[in-house]
């Protein structure tokens, strides 16, 4: 009798499916950021990729709530589900905000250390891209979850690197005053980067919890 109702409710691997669809976002707007810093013409286009890839993923974290909300079965704790899309989503949110904060200085030109940088958050995005679907299977994957996530906080701690080694180099370019505009704009794009990176390891951190509850 209820047989119609319960067709109705979301059901547990459409989670994982939208883990998945988000995941693939999120790489895309990680590519579009990481084009930006290449710098030259295309730039505005990139960064309206970004734009409409957090439209996107804006779209499918509500789906994801609302599944949240509707449905008797989730694939794991229900606060887990949501605080893994949160923290994707926020990884993104704060990728948009970088290339917004390029495009709003009008920022050209890019160091070694911000490129590197960038180069970093696709590598992060691409091992959360891995680990998502890992999840639906955690037992069979634990040693692989916990690989992908060990890498992503090694992530985090080369680009702290990068961030403390490029912003020595700012500094000591513009001495002796520090006050110029691109010594504040190069701040502003380091600590945005640095920033997504953490986004990142907030990820892997929600994963790896994940997966020590289920295990």
């Amino acid at each position: 009798m209820l047989r119609w109702f319960y067709a109705l409710l979301p059901k547990e691997e459409r989670f994982f499916e939208l883990f998945a669809k988000h995941s693939r976002v999120v790489v895309a707007g990680a590519e579009a950021l990481r084009s930006m810093l290449e710098g030259g013409e295309a730039m505005a286009r990139h960064h309206q990729t970004v734009v409409d890839r957090e439209h996107d993923a804006d779209d499918i974290t509500r789906d994801v709530l609302i599944a949240v909300r509707r449905s008797f079965i989730t694939p794991f704790d229900r606060s887990d589900v949501k605080d893994l899309i949160t923290s994707m989503d926020n990884a993104i949110d704060q990728m948009h905000k970088t290339a917004k904060t390029i495009i709003l200085f009008d920022q050209r030109s890019f160091t070694r250390q911000q490129r590197e940088m960038a180069e970093a958050i696709v590598t992060a995005a691409n091992l959360v891209q891995e680990a998502i679907p890992l999840l639906s299977s955690i037992n069979k994957h634990a040693a692989r979850i916990s690989s992908l996530t060990e890498q992503l906080s090694q992530i985090e701690g080369r680009t702290d690197e990068l961030h403390d080694e490029g912003l020595r180099e700012l500094y000591q370019a513009n001495l002796p005053t520090n006050t110029s505009l691109a010594f504040f704009v190069g701040v502003e794009v380091y600590d945005h980067l640095e920033k997504v990176v953490d986004r990142f390891d907030d990820v892997g951190n929600e994963i790896h919890g994940i997966m020590l509850e289920n295990v």
